[in-house]
C-alpha cells in the first residue's frame, strides 16, 4: 500500500506542537506495518537542512506568488523516510515559525504558502508530478494540508483515497473570501456547502467536506467535536459526515520518549528500578532553582501557554497550593511560552514564591524530557484537548498526570477511585468542570496520594505499564486505508457493471 502523508511540521526538524511529533513517528510505524510511505513537506529552512540527498523531481515554475517552485525528493536524515520537499524560497525560506514571524504575526501570504502544499500533495497523488511513484492513499494533516482534499475532489479524474486528520479543530486556517481566486479552485466550491465559513474561506472545512474519511487524534475528541461546545462552529459539518468521522489515538515514539534510554535526562530508570527518577528530581530542582527537597511533591507544566490549556486555572489554584493547606511544601515547575499575559503571570508567580515556583518561558526539547523525568506529577488542565501527548509522555516516565476529563485525556488516564485502586487500573487524577474548584480538588487528592508512598508507587508503575505504542495506531490507520481502497474497488466494479 502506497501512502502519501502531507503536513507542515515534522519532529525533530520543525515543531510547534504535537502535530510534529505525530508526523515524525507515524510514517515509521506505517512502514514497519508493511506500507510504503512518503511525506510531502514545505521547504522551510530546517526541513531543507534535515532531508538528505535531495534530487529534483520536477520544476513547477511560477505559482502561488512564487517565481520558482521546485519539487525535490530525498530522505529524512534521522529516520530515512522518503520525503518530497517543495522548494519555494519566496514562500518558505524565512525566519520565524511555519505560521508566524518573530513577533508572532501571521505571515500575510499563508493562504498561498499552504495552498501550495495542498496543491502539490494532490498532484502527486494524481501521479502527475512523479511518474515513478503514485500513492493509493493521500493522508492530509490539519488545516495546513487540508486543501489537498479539495483539489482532489474538484478533479473528476482523481482516483486516490483521501483521509484528513484533525489535530486541533480550534486552528482552522481562515482567510478572506476575496483571496479565493489565489487558490485555483472552481468557484462552485466557494459556497456554504463548500469552503465558505461565516464570511471567510476555511482550509479546515476543505478537509472536513472533501476528504473521504475524517479522523481525529482520539476517540473521545471525535465525539466531542460533533457537539456545539467543542465543534468550534463546525459541529454541524461534522455531524453531517456521521460515521465517516472517527478517532484514532495518538501514540508515543518509544525511541524518543523512554526513561530507560533517554540521553537527555541525568539518570535513566525503568519500572524495574525507579532509583534514577529520584536523581532526575533533585537534578531538576537544582537546575531550575527550586529547593532541593526529595519529599516535596514537584508538579510540572510542559505546555503552550494558551487559554486552551487551562493554565489560568493553575494560576488561580497556586495561592492555595503554596499556602500548604493542600500543598504541604509543593513545588511547581512551568515550561512553555505563548500568551503574553500568561507568561507575565507565571513570571510574577516565580518571583513571589522563590524556591517553590520556577518558570522557563520558552520551549526546550531536552528540558521537556528532564521535566518529564524529574517531576512527580504533570498538570494538564485543558479546556479541550484533542489527544494530548504530554500526559502520554508523563505516564511513560512514571510521572502521574492530573488532567481534566476531556478529549484524549479522558481516553488515556484512569482516575484514582477506590475501585480503580483495588483493580490496579488507576493512573492519574481527573476533574470535570474547568474551574479552580475542580482543579483544587484534583490537586488535593493527588497530594494526599503522594503522602502514601505505596499508593504513589502503584500509580507510577501502572502508568509506566500502559501501551500507547504507535504500532497500535498504525494498525488502525492501515485498516482504515484498506477499507477505503476496498470501497473504491467495489465502487469501480459497480460502475463498470
Amino acid at each position: 500500500m502506497k501512502v502519501l502523508l502531507a503536513a507542515a511540521e515534522i519532529f525533530p526538524l520543525v515543531k510547534t506542537g504535537g502535530l510534529a511529533d505525530v508526523v515524525g513517528a507515524l510514517p515509521g510505524a506505517l512502514i514497519s506495518a508493511g506500507a510504503e510511505v512518503r511525506l510531502v513537506l514545505p521547504g522551510l529552512p530546517a526541513i531543507l537542512a534535515g532531508v538528505e540527498g535531495l534530487e529534483t523531481v520536477c520544476e513547477l515554475g511560477a505559482m502561488f506568488g512564487a517565481g520558482r517552485v521546485t519539487l525535490r525528493l530525498g530522505r529524512i536524515a534521522h529516520n530515512g523516510v522518503s520525503a518530497y520537499v517543495i522548494d519555494a524560497p519566496y514562500l518558505y525560506r524565512r525566519a520565524g515559525n511555519p505560521y508566524q514571524d518573530g513577533d508572532g504575526n501571521e505571515w500575510p501570504d499563508n493562504i498561498q504558502r499552504f495552498a501550495l502544499l495542498g496543491w502539490v500533495a494532490a498532484h502527486l497523488a494524481a501521479g502527475e508530478l512523479d511518474t515513478d511513484w503514485t500513492p493509493e492513499v493521500l493522508h492530509a494533516h490539519d488545516w495546513h494540508a487540508a486543501l489537498a482534499c479539495a483539489y482532489v475532489a474538484s478533479h473528476p479524474g482523481q482516483r486516490v483515497a483521501t483521509v484528513f486528520t484533525i489535530h486541533n479543530l480550534a486552528y482552522q486556517g481562515l482567510f478572506p473570501v476575496q483571496d479565493f481566486h489565489l487558490l485555483g479552485l472552481p468557484s462552485r466550491l466557494m459556497v456554504s456547502q463548500g469552503l465558505e465559513f461565516h464570511g471567510n474561506l476555511s482550509f479546515m472545512k476543505a478537509g472536513l467536506k472533501f476528504s473521504q474519511r475524517v479522523t481525529t487524534v482520539s476517540p473521545n475528541y471525535a465525539r466531542e467535536i460533533a457537539t456545539e461546545e467543542f465543534g468550534c462552529g463546525l459541529d454541524g459539518v461534522i455531524r453531517v459526515r456521521g460515521a465517516a468521522v472517527s478517532g484514532i489515538l495518538n501514540g508515543v515514539d518509544a525511541s524518543v520518549w523512554n526513561p530507560a534510554t533517554d540521553d537527555s535526562i541525568p539518570s535513566v530508570y525503568s519500572a524495574r528500578s525507579l532509583k534514577g527518577k529520584g536523581v532526575c528530581k533533585s537534578a531538576l530542582q537544582q537546575e531550575l532553582g527550586l529547593h532541593v527537597d526529595a519529599k516535596a511533591p514537584l508538579l510540572a507544566v510542559v505546555s503552550r501557554l494558551t487559554s486552551q490549556k487551562g493554565l489560568d486555572l493553575v494560576l488561580a489554584a497556586l495561592p492555595t497550593l503554596m499556602q500548604g493547606s493542600t500543598g504541604g511544601g509543593a513545588q511547581l515547575a512551568v515550561q512553555g511560552n505563548g500568551d503574553s499575559a500568561l507568561e507575565a503571570a507565571f513570571a510574577a508567580a516565580a518571583a513571589r514564591y522563590p524556591g517553590r515556583v520556577a518558570v522557563w518561558l520558552r520551549y526546550d526539547e531536552a528540558l521537556a524530557h528532564r521535566m518529564m523525568a524529574g517531576a512527580d506529577a504533570m498538570l494538564v488542565p485543558s479546556r479541550f484537548e484533542p489527544c494530548g501527548l504530554t500526559q502520554l509522555y508523563a505516564l511513560r516516565y512514571g510521572t502521574v498526570p492530573v488532567v481534566r476529563q476531556v478529549g484524549g485525556l479522558a481516553d488515556t488516564v484512569v482516575d484514582v477511585t477506590r475501585e480503580s485502586i483495588q483493580s490496579d487500573t488507576a493512573t492519574g487524577f481527573m476533574f470535570g468542570q474547568a474551574t479552580t474548584v475542580g482543579l483544587d480538588h484534583a490537586l488535593a487528592r493527588a497530594l494526599d496520594a503522594y503522602r502514601n508512598p505505596a499508593l504513589w508507587r502503584q500509580l507510577m508503575l501502572r502508568g509506566m505499564a500502559q501501551n500507547f505504542s504507535w504500532d497500535v495506531a498504525a494498525a488502525q490507520y492501515l485498516s482504515l486505508y484498506s477499507e477505503l481502497l476496498t470501497d473504491r474497488v467495489v465502487g469501480s466494479a459497480v460502475a463498470v457493471a
